[in-house]
């Protein structure tokens, strides 16, 4: 059998408020494409199929259309639900949706039941564990243990105790949303920290052949059989440098057979520049970052008036804007009324702009602050 591990896709995410969907089904039909040329079985995806629990009609057309071309390249999917998606609306009509290929483990009384396959080696049991949320989790698996580890331990022995149940010789799968030890995060995961304690030690998921991993992500191997395949696109600038990837993974009679990486298509690549606001708008060496999503850091002096728009003239999908004055420029922190103590209220709002901007007021701005404070000092207060 051959299976294709895929994790999330946050379907309807903005990335600094540029839209995604265009680029989110360009990747999504390339794993269509995937399935039918490596013939896959069965597509994985590890939880947060959606970027929110209320995904908007056209997130979730995007999603549909992923899935139905999928499916009709040949692969059946078993999807998970994650801690952005809201498990009762993706797991709705799970019974209808099994019958046309498409398994939903969404609840806790479905983790132990698994999505059911056949090769020619025998059956494979493939187990879906959602994101569980501790406390509410624990009650619901009516346990004393807390916390992330003790409710994929309870997880694990219902799985590990339905498998044993099974003819001999069944290979398994495990779908788990968590942050296992080892893992490495970047900027644009969700905390799932409780009480300060969100990670699991791998050695929760032994007893099965192969665990399919969501929520990190970053492509990772922690174990041969215990991997992240990672986010299809990039989430933040700290995944500039990340090569998105999925996971072609191989079960034979014996168990896990062999993984192999499968790169994804990157629609629109991400980078970062520093300079001078005037010096990158004219750099020719630039021009190749054009059709980039774009972290700008202006190091001028001054903080340039309307710099994205200028930015924007020239880099359409600049879409982050930072100001690291070249001169290091320090402010001191002070509390409010220590800072001000002394101090008229041309000098506190000079201040301000020099803070706000790197330079204070000049002559003209001053004439027109002195003119606005004489004539707010005029106003009689009310009553």
């Amino acid at each position: 059998m051959r299976v294709l591990h895929t994790s999330d896709w946050h379907i309807g995410r903005s990335f600094h408020g540029a839209d995604l969907l265009a680029e989110q089904e360009t990747v999504l039909n390339h794993l269509a494409e995937l399935v039918a040329g490596e013939a896959v079985d069965v597509v994985l995806v590890s939880g947060d199929v959606y970027d929110r629990a209320v995904p908007s009609a056209e997130a979730v057309e995007v999603a549909t259309r992923g899935l139905e071309a999928i499916r009709a390249a040949g692969a059946q999917l078993v999807i998970t639900s994650g801690n952005h998606d809201s498990a009762p609306r993706l797991g709705a009509l799970a019974g209808f949706a099994a019958a046309g290929g498409l398994h939903l483990r969404t609840t806790i009384d479905s983790l132990h039941r698994p999505a059911l396959f056949t090769d020619e080696h025998g059956p494979v049991a493939v187990y879906g564990i959602p994101y569980l949320e501790p406390e509410p989790a624990r009650h619901a698996l009516g346990i004393e243990a807390r916390g992330h580890t003790g409710v994929l331990t309870e997880a694990m022995r219902r799985i590990t105790e339905d498998l044993a149940t099974r003819p001999e010789g069944t290979r398994s799968i495990v779908l788990a949303h968590a942050f296992v030890t080892g893992g490495v995060g970047s900027d644009s995961e969700r905390p799932i920290a409780v009480g300060g304690v969100e990670q699991v030690g791998g050695a929760v998921f032994d007893g099965v052949d192969y665990v399919a991993l969501g929520h990190l992500h970053g492509p990772q191997t922690l174990a041969e059989h215990l991997r992240y395949s990672g986010s299809p696109l990039a989430y933040s600038f700290t995944e500039a440098t990340q090569r998105k990837s999925v996971w072609l993974v191989d079960l034979d009679a014996g168990g896990l057979a062999e993984v192999r990486r499968r790169e994804l298509p990157v629609p629109r690549p991400l980078s970062t520049v520093t300079g001078k606001l005037d010096d990158l708008v004219e750099d020719p060496e630039l021009e190749t970052l054009v059709e980039h999503y774009l972290s700008v850091t202006l190091t001028d002096d001054v903080r340039p008036l309307d710099a994205m728009r200028k930015l924007r003239n020239r880099f359409p999908y600049a879409v982050h804007l930072d100001w690291q004055p070249e001169s290091g420029r320090a402010v001191a922190e002070l509390r409010y009324s220590t800072a001000v103590r002394g101090r008229s209220d041309i000098e506190i709002s000079s201040g301000f702009l020099a803070d706000c901007r790197g330079a204070g007021p000049n002559e003209s701005e001053k004439e027109l602050l002195g003119a606005a404070f004489e004539a707010a000092s005029r106003v009689e207060p009310p009553g």
